[in-house]
């Protein structure tokens, strides 16, 4: 009798245990147009969604925004809650505001967690009954495995999701807000004065990729929501719990350059999130017959002034060249690299590469304001590579006179969110 009420008090105290997540590597591919999973390692594992969590924050703006609740100028005051949320900020402080578009450039772009939060109070009256509201629109999406706790990502134990429901929550965007899901492609844009940048360095590669997010914390690891268009193709990647940007980043080529071509061409231009391999959710159907924007018809650098205000597009935004297949030879570090006059030291970093050496320059001159002390001594270099219109400008730093010095670089960027790859310097 004792060991049978023994039993079950350990089967009871484990089924009234919270669910645990962990930070372990889970992928989906998702053919966005039938459904159909094309490939999983986890799929429905929970893991913690980091900065993910703010297409959930944007999906519930955009939605404010076509029921006529918000609109893009309307101003959101920043609270001193949400102003002190760390660590990357647009820096508005309390007491000030920022308008709904410079919150949905701040969270596209910069990850900005002040401008989630402050958007979490606008819509929700505080950050946590916004992140009710978070979680009741996951379960209309058929998000049936994520909670959210706030609007950030920022990190709690509590805050789960799965690949398979992040892969649904880009479909839904995609569909149920076309024309704003076009914002996910920006690389840039000026905040009072500043070039803010992304660092969402896949997208800027990838041929065909237009979006859409990527997410750190030390809870969840790497993280990073994708959305391919080939032809008729349309597909969509999750990677979880990477060790390294430049892995998940890595892991998320291969799963595309592998399954993209198992993908169906002949869907219409439906798109469709599937819940598990018998059930199909429909979540998204083109209502005019097109498909979702991509990066062919999106406005470009010189055009972008041109794009409808009622979408935020700033004239100052920045959209994604086609990605030229030159980016390809920026990621192979040890090739080709030309010498520089005045290049001091043994080691360099690359942060990332840009359409122009104008908008590389300002990259650089950013990651230099906000690393601090480990690039005070090193030099800011740009070199093309390839030419014409698919001319690319590598974003680096040289000058460093060991590798432990560029490691202590590369290690105060990544805190900030930008990608870091050290090179030895062959010059």
């Amino acid at each position: 009798m004792t060991r049978l009420l023994a039993a079950i008090l350990t089967a009871t105290l484990a089924l009234s245990a919270p669910v645990a997540a962990v930070a372990g590597s889970a992928s989906l591919v998702l053919d966005a147009r039938t459904g159909k999973i094309l490939a999983s390692e986890n799929g429905d594992t929970l893991n913690h969604p980091a900065s993910l969590t703010k297409m959930m924050t944007l999906y519930l703006t955009f939605e404010a925004l076509n029921r006529g609740k918000l609109t893009w100028d309307t101003p959101v005051t920043m609270s001193k809650y949400a102003a002190s949320r760390p660590p990357t900020k647009l820096g508005v402080k309390p007491g000030g505001t920022i308008t709904v578009r410079e919150a949905v450039y701040g969270m596209i772009v910069k990850s900005a967690n002040d401008a989630a939060a402050a958007i979490g109070e606008k819509l929700g009256g505080s950050e946590s009954n916004f992140a009710r509201l978070m979680t009741q629109k996951a379960r209309q999406l058929g998000m049936s495995r994520t909670v959210f706790v706030n609007a950030s990502g920022l990190p709690d134990k509590r805050q789960i999701t799965t690949a398979r429901d992040m892969s649904m929550l880009a479909v839904a965007l995609m569909k149920n807000y076309p024309s704003e899901y076009r914002l996910f492609s920006i690389v840039s844009f000026n905040f009072r004065g500043q070039t803010i940048r992304g660092h969402n360095n896949l997208m800027y590669r990838y041929q065909g990729m237009d979006g859409i997010k990527t997410g750190y914390t030390n809870a969840s690891g790497f993280n990073i929501v994708s959305a391919v268009k080939d032809g008729n193709r349309r597909v969509i990647g999750v990677v979880l719990g990477g060790r390294t940007a430049r892995s998940r980043d890595a892991k998320m080529a291969a799963l595309f350059d592998r399954y993209m071509g198992r993908a169906s061409s002949s869907g219409g231009a439906k798109l469709v999130a599937s819940m598990n391999a018998k059930e199909q959710v429909e979540v998204a159907s083109a209502a005019d017959g097109t498909d979702v924007p991509v990066p062919a018809n999106a406005p470009r650098v010189a055009d972008a002034a041109s794009a409808p205000k009622a979408l935020g597009f700033a004239d100052d935004s920045v959209i994604p060249l086609e990605r030229p297949a030159a980016m390809d030879e920026i990621m192979n570090a040890g090739k080709a690299q030309k010498a520089s006059a005045g290049k001091a030291g043994g080691w360099q970093i690359q942060i990332s590469a840009a359409p122009s050496a104008d908008a590389a320059r300002a990259l650089l001159a950013q990651a230099k304001s906000e690393a601090g002390a480990p690039l005070v001594s090193a030099s800011p270099y740009t070199e093309a590579v390839g030419k014409g219109a698919n001319a690319v400008y590598r974003a680096r730093f040289v000058g460093f006179q060991s590798k432990e010095d560029a490691t202590s670089a590369c290690d105060a960027l990544k805190k900030r969110s930008y990608d870091c790859m050290l090179l030895p310097d062959q010059g």
